[in-house]
């Protein structure tokens, strides 16, 4: 593990209108490792997702990726630094097999004809490299693959174009349990292989299985970020549904008016690594 972050965010800020969505959030990335996002509906994480991927532009707030401030301002800016999102929707085509799937807009050529031996073989190598044998050939298509599979060619897709950071959207989203347990061997092996993995979920036994650490978003404010092993289960379910936790999250505010409003005071707790 390293004690460097591979992505840093500083300050982001978002509004749509005059909502704030976004709210001076901080969030670390670390190679070999994965960080859990976590939060209620509305936290504000899938918009914190579309800002590192570039699809929002963030109204304030810096990037600093591999050591570096770097500006994000669309997804091929994104895809460039290494920074790769699987949404919970996958973006696969049906009617496509499993190869053109992962090659999909960034096919290899070979004059004017597609190079499919080079496709298929890059292919297979990438599912090799993350241990797949659930796969029987790479020229199925993904209308005939389970829920899990399509999960695994989505996730091969996005770490075959020398990907970084890999951004999971719920990813074991309506999978049964056995496909559960593979899918996070998957993100599990991301992180062992080196890459930086940030997993939105909200299944707690997920990411107690599978997290180095756990980043809370609580209407739109970053509360803590800890490592797993010094946070339980119901911690985590505070900070997500009261945004504090004993002296994690937002600090009680006792204030003139005695109201005891939620200052954007914060602990965040990051065990040496």
């Amino acid at each position: 593990m390293s004690a460097t972050p591979l992505l840093e965010l500083r300050g982001i800020d978002k509004s749509f209108g005059p909502v704030q969505v976004l709210r001076d959030v901080a969030l670390s990335a670390y190679p070999g490792e994965v960080t859990a996002l976590v939060g209620d509906n509305g936290a504000g994480k899938s918009t914190l997702v579309k800002c590192i991927s570039g699809i929002y532009p963030t109204d304030a707030g810096e990037f600093v990726f591999d050591g570096r401030p770097v500006s994000i301002n669309s997804p091929r800016d994104a895809a460039e630094l290494g920074i790769e999102v699987v949404y919970q929707d996958l973006a696969l085509c049906d009617n496509l097999d499993i190869v053109q799937n992962m090659f999909l807009g960034r096919e290899k050529r070979n004059g004017i004809m597609l190079d499919e031996p080079t496709m298929e073989q890059m292919a297979a190598e990438t599912l090799a490299g993350l241990s797949v044998r659930t796969v029987k050939s790479l020229r199925q298509h993904v209308s005939s693959l389970s829920g899990g599979q399509r999960q695994t060619v989505a996730i091969a897709k996005a770490v075959l174009w020398n990907s970084k950071l890999v951004i999971l959207d719920e990813p074991t989203a309506a999978l049964g349990v056995a496909q559960t347990a593979q899918v996070l061997e998957l993100v599990r092996r991301l992180a062992d292989n080196g890459l930086a993995v940030v997993l939105i979920s909200h299944n707690m036994n997920d990411v107690f299985a599978v997290s180095d650490r756990i980043a809370a978003l609580y209407l739109g404010q970053m509360v803590a970020q800890v490592r797993t092993t010094d946070i339980t289960h119901a911690q985590v379910v505070e900070l997500i549904t009261a945004g504090r936790s004993g002296g994690l999250g937002l600090a009680a505010e006792t204030g003139a008016n005695g109201n005891g409003a939620a200052s954007a005071d914060r602990t965040t707790t990051e065990g040496a690594s």
